[in-house]
Formats: structure tokens, sequence, C-alpha cells
């Protein structure tokens, strides 16, 4: 059983900052990847931020700049540090993760159970 756990979330003025954690627990092989999606209310999910094993990251175009994404492989966490909120970034934050169970398994998509982001204006 895999599960990702996040913590972060909550209400913040806009201009503010908040930071975001995801961490990966149970048993599993390897991570590929983890990043963060979001789904505002009314829209379909839409990602923020990757992170490879190997340190890619990749951004959606309106949070580069703002937001940063990083990892402790040691640990399976992702962070998402985000500042100069605004209030279009309310959404609830999804966890993701691309993992792989054991050696020579396919490579399966994870989901968190999500935590709320609330930007007031």
């Amino acid at each position: 059983q895999v599960q990702l756990v996040e913590s972060g979330g909550g209400l913040v003025q806009a201009g503010g900052s908040l930071r975001l954690s995801c961490a990966a627990s149970g048993s599993f092989g390897s991570i590929n990847a983890m990043g963060w999606y979001r789904q505002a209310l009314g829209k379909q999910r839409e990602l923020v931020a990757t992170l490879t094993r190997g340190g890619t990251t990749n951004y959606e175009d309106s949070v580069k700049g703002r937001f940063t994404i990083s990892g402790d492989n040691a640990k399976n966490t992702v962070y998402l540090q985000m500042n100069s909120l605004k209030p279009e970034d309310t959404a609830v934050y999804y966890c993701y993760a691309l993992i792989r169970r054991r050696f020579g398994s396919s490579w399966d998509d994870y989901w968190g159970q999500g935590t709320q982001v609330t930007v007031s204006s």
C-alpha cells in the first residue's frame, strides 16, 4: 500500500506565502517523479509543478517565479514553496507521485487526498 500524505494548506492573504509538504510512505520500489496539481472549484485539475528524481523541474506558467518545488529523495518527500500568492491560486492542491512498486513492474500514478489553499484578497 502506497500513501501520499500532504500538509501545509490553509488560509492566507494575497501576497502571503505557504509551504506544502507531501511524504510518500508504504511498500514500494522507487519514485520516478513527484509533484503538485490543483483543482479550483468548477475547474479541471491542472499541473502546478513537478520534480523528477534526477532534479528536473517543470512549472505551470502562472506560477513561474512565485512557486518553487523541491524534494528530499531520502525522505520520499516533495515540497512546494508558494510565495506572492494570489486569489486565483485558491484551490485544492493534490500531491502526485509516479511510483514503481517493485523492480520491473509498471510505473503507476498515486495521489494524495488534497489540501485546501485559500488566498483572500
